[in-house]
């Protein structure tokens, strides 16, 4: 399956603290940037660092399989075997997850792995993998 990429603009406090977080944690690639943006290569799509601290703030969470899941977030679905490697380097960098890498919904259609971290401004990330990506639309 081919998709096109999405591109998303979020709010970051600093945009020097953002590039450590995505290039260096999250292993994106640089693309153009100002002194008030920063584009990222996300896994083939385009997201956009926005130097706007006044919208950095406090958001939202919802209850998810017995955990609190902030509403707004954003990520990928990687292969599993991508995932694993993420958690165990995320963990061995002593990341602060929001949830855990677990397995969600276990058993049950849509069976996923997930974990959900912030980034240096607070904006959520999460990313999940299915051992049958199949179950990725599964009700």
């Amino acid at each position: 399956m081919s998709l096109p990429p999405f591109h998303l603009a979020f709010p970051v406090r600093d945009l020097e603290e953002a590039r450590d977080f995505y290039l260096g944690t999250l292993g994106c690639r640089e693309g153009r940037s100002s002194d008030a943006w920063v584009d990222f290569d996300f896994r083939g799509h385009q997201i956009v660092a926005h130097l706007a601290p006044d919208e950095v703030k406090e958001r939202a969470t919802s209850a998810v399989d017995g955990h609190g899941v902030p509403v707004f977030h954003f990520g990928a679905v990687l292969p599993m075997e991508e995932w694993q490697e993420m958690a165990k380097r995320l963990e061995a960098a002593g990341t602060e997850f929001v949830i855990a890498p677990y397995i969600r919904f276990k058993g049950e259609p849509g069976e996923q792995a997930t974990m959900f971290f912030r980034d240096p401004s607070g904006n959520a990330l999460e990313f999940k993998a299915f051992a049958d990506p199949d179950q990725l639309f599964a009700t």
